[in-house]
């Protein structure tokens, strides 16, 4: 009785969890839209992959329009430029992995605002960060060796040698999901895909594709590899990418069921 009583306790705890994480997330993306609209600013939040927690201090560079450095909520806010378009953003911070990326301006708004920064890692290692939209809640990341080991959170954390781990699972929109890898197996083959759990039963929806989705790689303490996900494609399976000889292989193709 008592074990049922903890399993009990221990269910809703995650519940009251999730709940107060999607009303965070809300609460956040109410703020931005209103210091959009008040103030004419538009803002970017910065997060650590493995966490989830904000990166303050980090140095942002933003191509055309100034520099600027994020607050204690992982925060850079910045004026609406005159013209829409694609801008140019370069950011770095102590103990973290140097990036580039575009952020897109479209009706004086930003595309996606939301982004993950990786910690620097020892040579050899890889990390991959799933980023997507507030909906579809939940995407699942698994990374697979063939032959050894399928980490996701469905069905292992973490690879019986501890190779691989799920470092951050997220079932409650924009993400970041994480899995970090100490070593890939020249001779090995492996793959990454996304699963869109919130739809597993409606194979035919297109959520995933306008999920604004993206992949990041990284390894040898730089981003190797970034993958956007298709829009207005039906399925709800995203294969992303394969590694073999050592080597990142794209695939980036969505179905309804994953491909052998």
């Amino acid at each position: 009785m008592k074990t049922h009583f903890i399993l009990i306790a221990v269910f809703l705890f995650g519940i009251v969890l999730t709940a107060t994480a999607q009303i965070d997330k809300m609460r956040k993306e109410l703020d931005d839209a209103m210091v959009e609209s008040e103030e004419g600013l538009l803002t970017l939040r910065f997060s650590d992959a493995e966490t989830g927690n904000p990166v303050s201090q980090a140095a942002v560079d933003i191509a055309g329009i100034g520099k600027y450095t994020s607050d204690g909520l992982g925060i850079v806010r910045f004026p609406v430029p005159e013209k829409d378009g694609t801008y140019a953003v370069h950011v770095e911070r102590e103990g973290y992995i140097t990036v580039d990326f575009p952020v897109e301006i479209v009706a004086q708004t930003i595309f996606y605002n939301r982004f993950s920064l990786s910690k620097k890692m020892p040579v050899g290692q890889l990390r991959i960060v799933l980023e997507w939209d507030k909906k579809p809640a939940d995407l699942d990341a698994h990374f697979e060796k063939e032959g050894g080991y399928h980490i996701s959170y469905r069905d292992m954390t973490t690879s019986a040698d501890g190779v691989a781990r799920l470092d951050r699972d997220d079932r409650d929109g924009y993400g970041p999901e994480t899995i970090t890898v100490k070593h890939i197996d020249d001779r090995g083959k492996y793959r990454f895909l996304v699963h869109d759990y919130s739809d597993k039963n409606h194979p035919n929806a297109t959520k995933l594709s306008d999920s604004k989705a993206n992949v990041k790689v990284y390894g040898d303490n730089k981003l190797l590899n970034t993958f956007q996900i298709t829009p207005g494609t039906e399925g709800i399976f995203w294969q992303v990418f394969t590694i073999e000889d050592g080597q990142v292989n794209p695939v980036n193709m969505i179905g309804k069921t994953v491909e052998p």
